[in-house]
């Protein structure tokens, strides 16, 4: 994956990207491609070489836990069916295509069509061919539904400039999510009646080996063949993928899980094929009764018959039985990485499948895919909105806790944007669509939380560099293992023993633990932090927040609401009241368009009163307030220079001003028919939240510095309020990216956290950005976390999340590195001398699979990780 450094640096520089652009280069796009096939971190690496060697490949990464390749490229070289082509010749596959069918207009055919138009489509990311029938105006589009979808192919079509007039019922209509699922569903189903028909088959074959020969039910000449019989189907049918894996992986000249596999079980195999069709030779070469078993221990062999039946010891079991356990791990596997992007799954299906258009007057039910920018779209109670608009009609109250985290409804009235998938609670409003597709919101935070899930954190690069050598390290030492005990054994014995030994070694050995490590943390702690509202994007930004130690604020927007608000009414004559004073200034203030003037405007709102009368007569007075004459009275609004100027005595309310300031708190005069009436304050309002975040921050160890172009008062007027004890005011936007280097050069790991476009190059100098979801496009393309709700205490939320993630990751990596270095030892009979223990290739093949499982099921303890569980 490409430096997010880097990213969130050219980010700053450009406009949002279109759909299907990447961050990294306005002449990249990005495509994810999901593989089947892969079975260890091995496979994961072998194919990502192989991507980003392709001509065209900007940059390529493997993701094992999601079965994802992620890659950018120049579409001017390359495209999707290329890149699949790429990953075919390293021995593996894409997990499918679905096809979308388009009859298009013929009046509209434009110059140049036919093969023009199948190119213009393929160069679409995530199409992997196209088709054009001229006679019958069909155009035939398979794509990975992971990428794109059928209303972006129709879009291509019409944008080369031919009028789609029909969709074929049902083309196109599988959506990426549920295909993903389909796949996952019958991946799952195809392991399960494999792993039951080995059990069945094997568990025979295990009891006649488990009998020594002592059983009268398994005490006959054609035991071996009976053993035989049973096996075969266990190794050419359910356990035929891993031979074609480590066939191909031999072809590419590289190893992997599939060879360990391979290479232990048909070491066994064959050798008690031999053993069964030879038996002569190999019982002359092991005399009876020094034969060794299954645990690599002198006993009777298994399948050692009567008095008058000798015969060499065979190793059918231990070939199925260990395909048996390894299906039965991947199983369990297979369930519990379903559940790693449970969240991603959960937000998906949440995005109705129906909407309630109005055409031509009357209300009609359409399908999601149908719905177009434009429409007009009623919702009712209790039902889910169905993309992102614009209310026209109507208002209520809709719980947005899907995208934000937060449980409390949000009121809405005409004008508010309203979010696709979220739920209406009361009353019934109607909305004009304004994005469709994977333009919403719930698809813009489903693209960002899968592209970290895709992600590497840089604690995973040594994971990734073992898992590389991994596997041809494992053969040369099972080999010599085998060489070990083919020496050290008895010369009866020492063939089977060392067979034993270098069986168990190979089985033990297996990566997949090393592999998932790192990825299923990731996944489940981006998909948890979605579900809070806290968008993570990617391993870097996981790791980087946890050694954060300063946290930089911004003032306007982040800490405060970024808008003014009236706070105070101070009457000053006993003739007027504070409701009069401020409807009468309110009134001379609705003709100004000063934000101040807004400011007191929606006070007098707020309170309900009454502003039917209308100006007589009204003057702004640049850059000192307005005057104004309302109901006969004349009315004069401003600041202290402008009541002086009017002769207008406020030496009264001098004191009470200066506190103001001291507050952040700007104060406004008012006078009505030349005598003083009182003072107003109107401020940008600090967040009901801010106060208690910043406790939270300061008690996790991190120093708060609050960042602002304001006056240094007003400045730490805010600071006091909430907390912040280093101030840096005053500071023009173009200077707050220099504030952040130079607490960078002073040695402090920097977050910055803004809302604004004037934050962007500050978010993308910090060591981590973190934007408020509430601010601009491009504060959010500069950073590496967003918070959705704009909820200033997600950013302890958020650090703490990282700190739990990468705490996971640890641990995974620690028994993955433990498991193996404490397992291939044993496996090759280290403790033999001392305590006369041997591991049996059936338990090691079991302890292989669990520690794959172990693995995801801590990753999988994120999924209940809650805000309140704080590390300080």
């Amino acid at each position: 994956m490409p430096d997010s450094t880097a990213t969130r640096e050219r980010a700053t520089t450009t406009a949002m990207p279109t759909a299907g652009a990447t961050t990294a280069s306005p002449a990249l796009e990005r495509v994810d491609l999901p593989i089947k096939g892969m079975t260890c971190a091995a496979c994961a690496r072998r194919i990502e070489r192989g991507l980003s060697r392709a001509e065209g490949v900007h940059s390529a990464g493997v993701n094992f836990a999601t079965a994802r390749a992620s890659v950018e490229y120049d579409p001017l070289t390359t495209d999707s069916r290329r890149l699949v082509e790429t990953i075919r010749a390293e021995g593996y596959d894409t997990a499918g295509t679905s096809r979308a069918e388009f009859i298009v207009d013929d009046s509209a055919r434009p110059a140049g069509s036919g093969v023009q138009l199948e190119k213009h489509l393929t160069r679409l990311a995530g199409v992997v061919a196209s088709s054009f029938n001229l006679a019958a105006m069909e155009v035939r589009v398979d794509y990975l539904p992971t990428a794109t979808d059928a209303r972006a192919i129709r879009q291509r079509i019409e944008e080369f400039g031919y009028r789609v007039r029909e969709v074929p019922k049902g083309a196109g209509e599988a959506a990426a999510e549920d295909f993903e699922q389909a796949a996952r569903v019958a991946e799952y189903k195809e392991l399960r009646r494999k792993f039951l028909i080995a059990a069945l088959l094997s568990l025979p074959v295990l009891a006649v080996a488990m009998s020594h020969g002592r059983v009268a039910l398994f005490n006959f000449a054609g035991v071996n063949y009976l053993q035989l019989a049973l096996t075969t189907p266990v190794v050419f049918y359910c356990g035929a993928q891993f031979y074609r894996g480590a066939w191909a992986a031999l072809r590419h000249r590289a190893a992997d899980m599939n060879t360990l596999i391979a290479t232990g079980t048909g070491a066994a195999y064959l050798y008690s094929l031999a053993a069964t069709i030879a038996p002569n030779f190999f019982a002359a070469a092991t005399p009876r009764g020094s034969m060794i078993g299954m645990n690599g221990m002198s006993d009777v062999a298994s399948g050692v018959a009567s008095s008058s039946h000798v015969m060499p010891p065979v190793y059918f079991e231990a070939a199925g039985v260990i395909i048996a356990l390894i299906l039965l791990g991947r199983l369990l596997e297979a369930r519990a990485k379903g559940r790693t992007n449970d969240a991603i799954r959960k937000l998906i299906n949440l995005q109705p499948k129906r909407a309630r258009v109005v055409r031509e007057g009357r209300e009609v039910e359409i399908a999601f895919e149908e719905i177009a920018l434009g429409d007009r779209i009623v919702v009712r109670p209790g039902e889910r909105v169905a993309t992102d608009g614009i209310v026209e009609e109507g208002q209520s109250a809709i719980d947005e806790s899907m995208l934000t985290g937060e449980s409390l409804p949000v009121e809405k009235r005409i004008g508010d944007e309203v979010f696709g998938a979220t739920l209406n609670r009361v009353g019934s409003f109607t909305f004009r669509a304004t994005k469709i597709g994977k333009e919403t919101a719930l698809q813009q935070i489903v693209k960002l939380v899968q592209e970290a899930q895709g992600s590497k954190a840089p604690i995973a690069r040594t994971a990734d560099v073992i898992s590389g050598v991994f596997t041809p390290i494992v053969l040369c030492l099972a080999i010599a293992v085998f060489v070990v005990w083919f020496v050290a054994a008895p010369v009866d014995a020492r063939f089977t023993t060392a067979l034993v030994r270098f069986v168990s070694v190979l089985i033990i050995a297996c990566p997949c633990a090393l592999g998932l490590a790192t990825p299923t943390a990731i996944m489940v702690g981006t998909g948890r932090g979605a579900q809070l509202g806290i968008l993570i994007k990617g391993g870097e930004a996981l790791e980087t927040a946890r050694g954060i130690d300063t946290i930089v604020l911004d003032k306007t927007g982040t800490i405060t609401r970024g808008r003014p608000a009236l706070t105070d009414v101070i009457a000053a004559q006993t003739t007027i009241s504070e409701d009069e004073l401020l409807r009468l200034v309110a009134i001379a203030e609705r003709g100004s368009e000063h934000p101040l003037g807004e400011a007191i405007v929606r006070g007098m709102e707020a309170r309900g009163l009454d502003m039917k009368n209308k100006i007589a007569r009204f003057k702004a007075v640049a850059g000192h307030g307005v005057e104004a004459e309302i109901e006969g009275r004349a009315i004069v609004v401003g600041n202290a220079g402008l009541m002086r100027e009017r002769g207008i005595e406020i030496e009264g309310f001098v004191h009470r001003a200066a506190q103001f300031a001291l507050e952040g708190k700007t104060p406004i005069y008012a006078s009505v028919d030349g005598r003083f009436a009182g003072v107003l304050a109107v401020a940008d309002e600090v967040r009901s939240e801010s106060k208690s975040a910043v406790e939270s921050l300061r008690r996790m160890g991190l120093e708060v510095v609050m960042l602002t172009g304001d006056n240094r008062a007003t400045a730490e007027a805010v600071a006091r309020v909430v907390g912040v004890d280093k101030v840096l005011a005053e500071v023009l936007p173009e200077g707050k990216a220099g504030e952040i280097k130079r607490l960078q050069d002073a040695g402090h790991k920097v977050a910055m956290v803004g809302d604004g476009i004037n934050d962007a190059p500050a978010l993308a100098q910090a060591d981590l950005g973190i934007s408020i979801g509430t601010g601009t496009d491009v504060a959010i393309e500069a950073s590496d976390v967003t918070l959705v709700g704009g909820d200033l205490r997600g950013v302890a939320a958020a650090i703490n999340l990282s700190r739990a993630t990468i705490r996971t990751i640890r641990q995974n990596l620690f028994w993955a590195f433990a498991y193996n270095t404490i397992g291939i030892p044993i496996a090759a009979g280290l403790l033999y001398p001392f305590t006369g223990w041997l591991l049996s290739p059936v338990i090691a093949s079991a302890a292989m699979s669990l520690s794959s499982v172990s693995v995801v099921a801590n990753s999988l303890r994120l999924r209940r990780w809650r805000e309140s569980r704080r590390e300080v």
